[in-house]
């Protein structure tokens, strides 16, 4: 029988990068994601015993980051700020069109990107951090607290709403 500390020694090698992704998000600066990222692995540590396996490991590891992420800040978590380190062809899953074409993101569109998400609600934010982390619709569900059928539809939604900002601000560009 594996030991705990064995257990979440393997749970950390199998998920620290997704754990520190998530953890960038919502950080503010580098350092409060090294906190942060504490955190969500003493949380881990804390409730590995009480994992019952209901869900995936991977869903459970995610519910412990982007919770921990959410509540890091206390009652400043409502107008915690997004960071977008990702690459072009990750943001381009915001922004593809129904037909599938991704829109070449710019450097000053990121900038516009991370303002748009920014002014998203917090679970808004909580839904982009995982699509883009590429955990399925069901999995989100599971996290997040809603319908998978909601999931859905909300991040539809987002994605319409930032890809009328980017299109809007294109035409600002070139006027």
């Amino acid at each position: 029988m594996m030991t705990k500390e064995t257990r979440f020694k393997e749970i950390v090698a199998e998920n620290e990068e997704r754990i520190r992704r998530i953890c960038r998000y919502y950080a503010p600066s580098e350092e409060d994601s090294k906190d942060m990222c504490q955190e969500v692995l003493v949380n881990i540590w804390k409730s590995l015993d009480n994992f019952r396996g209901d869900a995936a490991m991977s869903t459970w590891i995610y519910r412990i980051a982007v919770n921990t992420s959410l509540s890091h800040s206390g009652k400043a978590f409502k107008q915690m700020k997004f960071r977008v380190d990702a690459d072009e062809q990750t943001l381009g899953k915001l922004l593809e069109d129904d037909g599938g074409e991704q829109v070449q993101l710019l450097e000053k569109q990121l900038e516009l990107m991370e303002s748009e998400i920014n002014q998203l609600s917090v679970i808004d934010k909580a839904l982009i951090s995982l699509m883009l982390e590429d955990v399925p619709g069901k999995e989100i569900a599971n996290i997040i607290g809603i319908t998978e059928p909601n999931v859905r539809v909300k991040l539809h939604r987002i994605k319409e709403i930032l890809r009328h900002a980017m299109k809007n601000s294109l035409i600002n560009q070139d006027a």
